[in-house]
């Protein structure tokens, strides 16, 4: 069963969040079809993917003020680090494999929920506030709220 499918629907017509999310579906298709032999590997790559995509989602709610940020990294770690439990003992080159399988089915569908609200939020957050994400640039800053 394919694990999440690139749809025109998952698109938030910004290149620079919808481009590494195409990429993490196909990297979810190559690891729903899979051989053991190679899940392992496809499974290293994913992570390597999610973690500069998150990471660099993480930076620019960070440069942008976005308000919902800590909800949002927070949920970042947490699957990050669940995807790491299928790797295994980090001494070991086997990896759990029956819940790398498992992961690889409920990663999309939990991507899928996350991109049609959190990073669409942040999406409209980055268009609004005039942040462009290829760029680093904000050309509309933000102005710190004041308690």
């Amino acid at each position: 069963m394919t694990p999440l499918q690139w749809k025109e629907i998952l698109s938030l017509d910004l290149p620079a969040m919808d481009e590494p999310s195409q990429r993490l579906a196909a990297l979810l298709e190559q690891a729903s079809v899979a051989t053991d032999a190679n899940l392992l590997a496809i499974w290293r790559q994913l992570i390597t993917h999610t973690e500069g995509q998150f990471e660099r989602e993480d930076r620019w709610m960070l440069q942008t003020s976005f308000s919902s940020t800590q909800v949002h990294t927070v949920q970042h770690k947490v699957v990050l680090q669940v995807m790491r439990e299928g790797l295994g003992d980090k001494d070991s080159d086997i990896g759990n494999l029956p819940l790398i399988r498992t992961m690889t089915h409920e990663l999309g569908v939990w991507f899928a929920q996350h991109n049609q609200s959190m990073d669409a939020a942040l999406a409209l957050h980055l268009r609004k506030s005039g942040y462009d994400p290829a760029l680093g640039v904000l050309s509309m800053p933000v102005e710190p709220v004041v308690a």
